[in-house]
C-alpha cells in the first residue's frame, strides 16, 4: 500500500497551479494524478445509476418495520376492543359477532400499518455524520489533486495542497500505478490529512 496525500478543489485551473508547485517542489509528473470527482449519488456504479444497492440510511429499517408492526397491531387490538364497548354502550344492545371481527380486523391492521411505518422510519438515522457539522460524512464533488508520498515529504504535499487552496485535503492509503491511484473509492468518506510541520533543510 503506498501513501496518498490528495486535495480536492473546485476548479480544474487551481488543481493544475498547485500540481506546478508541487513539481516546481520535487515531485515527480508520475507521482502526482488529477481527476474529477462526481457529485455524491451520480458515480454511476449500477446500470440504472446511483452508487449503492442499498441506500445506508435504510439498512435498519426493515426491523424497525417489523417491530412497529407488532407494537401497532397491539395498540390495534386495544383501540378495537374499546371501539366495540363504546358501540355496545352506545347502541345498548349486543353487538352482532361479524360486526366485532370487523372492528377488531379494521383497527388491528390499521395499527399495524402505521406502526410498520413509525417503526421504519424510526431506524433510518443510523448514518455516521461528521462531529463538527452533523451531515452525514460524504465525498465533496470537486477535482482531486492526488500525490504520491513518502515518509519524508508527506507533511510538505500536505502544506503545498492546503496553500494551493485545496478545499479540503485527506491522507490515504491505496495502490498507486502507472501514476495513477488505482483503487480509488468515491464512495468512502474522506480522511482529512493532520496539519504536521514542514521540515526545513
Amino acid at each position: 500500500m503506498s501513501t496518498i496525500i490528495a486535495g480536492r478543489f473546485e476548479t480544474f485551473a487551481r488543481a493544475e497551479n498547485a500540481a506546478n508547485r508541487m513539481l516546481a517542489q520535487g515531485f515527480r509528473q508520475d507521482d502526482l494524478s488529477m481527476f474529477y470527482v462526481n457529485p455524491p449519488g451520480q458515480h454511476g456504479a449500477f446500470p440504472i445509476g446511483g452508487d449503492r444497492a442499498v441506500d445506508p440510511a435504510a439498512r435498519g429499517t426493515g426491523k424497525g418495520a417489523g417491530r412497529g408492526i407488532m407494537v401497532g397491531a397491539a395498540v390495534g387490538v386495544g383501540v378495537g376492543v374499546c371501539a366495540c364497548a363504546a358501540m355496545r354502550a352506545w347502541m345498548d344492545a349486543p353487538l352482532q359477532s361479524w360486526l366485532l371481527v370487523l372492528t377488531l380486523a379494521l383497527t388491528t391492521g390499521i395499527g399495524a400499518y402505521i406502526g410498520s411505518l413509525i417503526g421504519a422510519l424510526s431506524l433510518t438515522s443510523g448514518v455516521r455524520r461528521d462531529p463538527r457539522t452533523g451531515q452525514p460524512q460524504v465525498r465533496n464533488a470537486g477535482v482531486l489533486l492526488a500525490a504520491h508520498v513518502s515518509p519524508d515529504n508527506t507533511a510538505l504535499a500536505a502544506q503545498l495542497l492546503r496553500t494551493g487552496g485545496a478545499e479540503e485535503v485527506e491522507r490515504a492509503e491505496g495502490q498507486w500505478r502507472n501514476g495513477q491511484w488505482e483503487d480509488f473509492d468515491p464512495l468512502q468518506p474522506p480522511k482529512p490529512a493532520e496539519v504536521m510541520p514542514v521540515e526545513t533543510r
